[in-house]
C-alpha cells in the first residue's frame, strides 16, 4: 500500500496520463459503490460527487444530503491509498445562509431533473406548497417538495425563508382555490391587470373579505383580489377533504379529456401518476410522485388471478374504487419487474388514467373502450385509510402548509 501511494504521489507531480486514468477508475468504482449504498434513488436523496486535481492536489467536490456517504467515500479512498481534500457540500448548503425553507409562489412551478430549462421535467408543485431548499446553482434551487421528491426549480418560483420566517408564514390564515382556473387581479375588477393565474389546489394568504372579492397575497409578497366564490378557508377545506371511494373517482373524472403532460400534476395537464397524486391531494392525501414509488405505498390488494391470465371482472373482485393499479413488465428471464403506468380503479372492471389524455377504459377484453395494456397489470395498492401509518401516504395536515 505504501508503495502504491508513493507511485500515486509521483504521478500527481508528473501529471501523467496513467495517473489520471488509474485514479479516475479507482474513484469511479468506489464512488458508484457509495452512491448505490447511500443514495440509490436520486428522487429521494442527493449524491453528486467528483474528484478533481488542482496543482498536484486531489479534491473531492460536489454535494450530497448524506453525511454517512461522505464518511464512507473518504474512508474507502484512504484505504485504497488515495488522500483527497474534502470540499463536498453537505446539504442543505451553508451557502444558503439559513434560507433553507420555501413556499411555491407560481400557480404551477415546474421541477426539472437538472437545473436547466432543457432538462427533463420531473414534477410540478402548486402555489402555496412548502419545499426544503438544498442548494442553489445560478438561477436554480435544488429542492425537496412536499411528497419528498428532489428536483430543480427556477429560483423565482420559490419564496425562500429562514425557519423563523417559515413558521411565521405557516401561522397565518390561508385560502384554498376550489375552482379549476381563475385569476388573481391587481384590483377588485376583472378588467384590472392580472397578478397571477391560479388553479385548483393553490393556497394563498388570506387578507380579508372585500365585498364579492377576497384580498389575498402570495408568499413572495404580491397581493391582489380573487372572487370570494372561487376560494374557501384552508382549514375548512382540510376538515372536509376526505378520500372516500366516491370522492377519489369523482375528482379524477374532473380531468377527463385533459392532456397527458410528462411531469404534470395539475389541471394544466397530468401524467399517469400525476393524475392519481392530484386526485388524492385534492381529497386530503399526499402520495409519492411516480408510479414506481406509489406502487410501494398503502396496502397490497390481491389481483393475482388477473395477472396470471384470468381476465374477468371476478378476478378483480378484491379491488375497491379508488385503489391504484399498476402496469408494466413482469420479472422474468433475469430481468427485474418494472412498473411503468398507474391507473385509478373505478369498479366493475373500469379504470381512469392518463394515457395520451385522461380517459376511462375497461380492463376486460371484448368490452367497449378496452385498454390495450390491461394484460400488463402487475399489482394493486389500497391507499384509502392508510395515511400517516408509515406506509408512504401522508395527510395534508402533516405536510406543513398550516399550523
Amino acid at each position: 500500500m505504501k508503495k502504491f501511494f508513493m507511485l500515486l504521489s509521483a504521478a500527481i507531480l508528473l501529471g501523467t496520463a496513467s495517473f489520471a486514468q488509474g485514479v479516475s477508475q479507482l474513484f469511479n468504482r468506489i464512488n458508484n459503490e457509495v452512491r448505490n449504498q447511500y443514495a440509490p434513488d436520486e428522487r429521494d436523496k442527493t449524491y453528486e460527487v467528483n474528484l478533481i486535481e488542482r496543482k498536484g492536489k486531489l479534491i473531492l467536490v460536489g454535494s450530497t444530503t448524506e453525511k454517512e456517504a461522505i464518511e464512507a467515500l473518504t474512508s474507502r479512498l484512504a484505504e485504497s491509498g488515495v488522500t483527497a481534500e474534502n470540499r463536498i457540500d453537505l446539504l442543505p448548503s451553508s451557502r444558503l445562509n439559513g434560507k433553507t425553507y420555501g413556499i411555491v409562489c407560481m400557480s404551477t412551478a415546474s421541477f426539472n431533473c437538472n437545473g436547466s430549462f432543457s432538462a427533463e421535467s420531473g414534477t410540478q408543485a402548486l402555489m402555496g406548497m412548502p419545499v426544503r431548499i438544498l442548494e442553489e446553482n445560478d438561477d436554480w434551487y435544488r429542492c425537496v417538495n412536499m411528497e419528498g421528491y428532489t428536483a430543480w426549480v427556477i429560483t423565482r418560483s420559490i419564496a425562500e425563508m429562514t425557519k423563523e420566517e417559515y413558521d411565521a408564514y405557516l401561522a397565518k390564515p390561508k385560502v384554498f382555490v376550489k375552482v379549476k382556473y381563475t385569476t388573481l387581479y391587481s384590483e377588485k375588477s376583472v378588467n384590472s391587470l392580472p397578478v397571477s393565474d391560479l388553479v385548483w389546489g393553490c393556497i394563498l394568504l388570506d387578507e380579508g373579505r372585500a365585498g364579492a372579492w377576497r384580498k389575498v397575497s402570495i408568499a413572495d409578497g404580491r397581493t391582489g383580489y380573487v372572487l370570494a366564490s372561487e376560494v374557501m378557508d384552508l382549514k375548512t377545506w382540510m376538515d372536509n377533504a376526505v378520500p372516500t371511494e366516491k370522492n377519489i373517482v369523482e375528482t379524477a373524472k374532473q380531468f377527463c379529456g385533459f392532456p397527458y403532460v410528462w411531469g404534470g400534476t395539475s389541471v394544466k395537464g397530468v401524467d399517469c401518476s400525476g393524475l392519481s397524486k392530484t386526485a388524492y391531494f385534492l381529497n386530503g392525501y399526499v402520495l409519492r410522485r411516480d408510479a414506481s414509488q406509489q406502487c410501494k405505498t398503502g396496502d397490497s390488494v390481491d389481483v393475482h388471478r388477473f395477472v396470471e391470465g384470468d381476465y374477468t371482472k371476478e378476478a378483480l373482485g378484491n379491488l375497491r374504487p379508488g385503489d391504484l393499479i399498476f402496469f408494466g413488465r413482469k420479472a422474468e428471464n433475469g430481468r427485474k419487474e418494472r412498473v411503468t403506468h398507474v391507473a385509478i380503479y373505478m369498479g366493475d372492471g373500469m379504470i381512469i388514467h392518463s394515457s395520451n389524455v385522461v380517459r376511462i377504459n375497461s380492463l376486460i377484453p371484448g368490452e367497449n373502450d378496452y385498454y390495450a395494456g390491461a394484460k400488463r397489470l402487475l399489482k394493486a395498492r389500497r391507499i384509502i385509510g392508510t395515511a400517516d401509518q408509515g406506509k408512504g401516504v401522508v395527510s395534508v395536515r402533516n405536510i406543513g402548509i398550516t399550523e
